[in-house]
């Protein structure tokens, strides 16, 4: 199944099916608590349905308010999270490196992304875009099945986490 290079990227060097670099990819999702539990047959399959790219420096991998169909997992390099505030002021959220998926809100829900995602040195990552979820889903149900639940549980974790910092009195009590 060919997936054609996403307009999103068209500035980006296309580095061809993620499946050419499967080993690298499970070695630096396996670093990732949330992806311990997938084997490597699991990776190789799901890197089956994704495409790799290399951005440089200062590159936009996802913008804030655009459409989106697709997540990003980063595999080297590193990448800044930043929001718009409503003053119109630029606000920093996060910086992060290999093994960190961005735009999977999007993925799921189809709304507009939530912040601007940018290299701040040359970055390879891999793309899987909703088309291609969606095969995974038909096709390998069980690997369909336990990527999803990967997703809720990392956007759990980070609502809980913005929860936390948002509302810093109310400590550790579960809500």
């Amino acid at each position: 199944m060919e997936h054609p290079i996403h307009s999103a990227f068209d500035s980006f060097d296309y580095l061809g099916r993620a499946t050419l670099f499967a080993q690298e990819i499970h070695e630096v999702i396996n670093r990732v608590s949330l992806f311990e539990e997938f084997s490597f047959p699991e990776f190789e399959a799901l890197c089956s349905y994704m495409v790799c790219y290399t951005a440089p420096r200062h590159g936009v991998l996802i913008r804030e308010g655009d459409s989106g169909d697709f997540l990003v997992i980063l595999l080297t390099g590193k990448v800044d999270v930043i929001k718009q505030a409503s003053d119109g002021s630029t606000k920093f959220i996060a910086a992060v490196g290999p093994g960190a998926s961005l735009g999977e809100m999007s993925l799921i829900d189809g709304q507009a992304r939530f912040a601007t995602c940018i290299s701040t040195e040359p970055v390879d990552f891999a793309v899987l875009d909703r088309k291609a979820l969606n095969e995974v889903l038909v096709s390998q149900p069980r690997l369909g099945n336990k990527l999803l639940l990967l997703l809720l549980q990392l956007m759990a974790k980070r609502l809980r986490d913005s929860g936390a910092s948002l509302l810093p009195h109310i400590g550790s009590s579960v809500v």
